[in-house]
């Protein structure tokens, strides 16, 4: 399993630099609306119950946390704390979303 080897937080988003060679920076926002924690997404249905427009512009994550070995959880400038993102996720989301930006690293 792929899994983070550095993380910092920049100026413009989450950069993860994973142990593939591979550096990621997940621009804040875009990361903030992709949380699938309960109080984003229907838990049954898995439909979005996030309002976007009640996420901030100009949020940042001021802090995470290692979940476990297998997940990142953020502190948000908005008080959302409650999301784990998965390092599968996140790595799909790089791999099929031109908002992460990631270079290769070797």
């Amino acid at each position: 399993m792929t899994v983070p080897a550095q993380i910092e937080m920049t100026g413009v988003g989450v950069q993860i630099a994973w142990d593939n060679n591979q550096t990621c920076t997940y621009p804040y926002r875009y990361l903030r609306l992709q949380c699938a924690c309960a109080a984003c997404v229907e838990e049954m249905t898995g439909r979005p119950i996030l309002n976007v427009a009640s996420v901030p512009e100009d949020i940042i994550a001021v802090e995470y946390l290692k979940v476990g070995k297998y997940a990142l959880q953020f502190l948000w400038t908005d008080g959302h704390d409650s999301g784990i993102y998965p390092f599968e996720k996140l790595l799909q989301l790089s791999e099929n979303d031109n908002a992460v930006i990631c270079q290769s690293t070797s």
